[in-house]
């Protein structure tokens, strides 16, 4: 695996959530700096040494309602 691919929604309270797809890694933080950091650091403890992916990939996605 060469990457690892993170979706990060923003709360309805403005913090920022992030789910990796087919992995069990979640993490949330106040901000999204602080989101890449909390990225980094779960990633880091979820693989062996030397097995994590070296690239992390974030799809964001952002939520709209319109009213009629």
């Amino acid at each position: 695996m060469n990457q690892v691919l993170f979706v990060v929604e923003e709360a309805d309270d403005g913090s920022c959530r992030a789910s990796a797809v087919g992995a069990a890694i979640h993490t949330e933080a106040d901000s999204l700096e602080e989101l890449h950091q909390d990225i980094r650091g779960t990633v880091h403890c979820h693989f062996e040494d030397g097995e994590a992916p070296p690239l992390i990939r974030l799809h964001q996605v952002r939520q709209e309602l319109l009213a009629l």
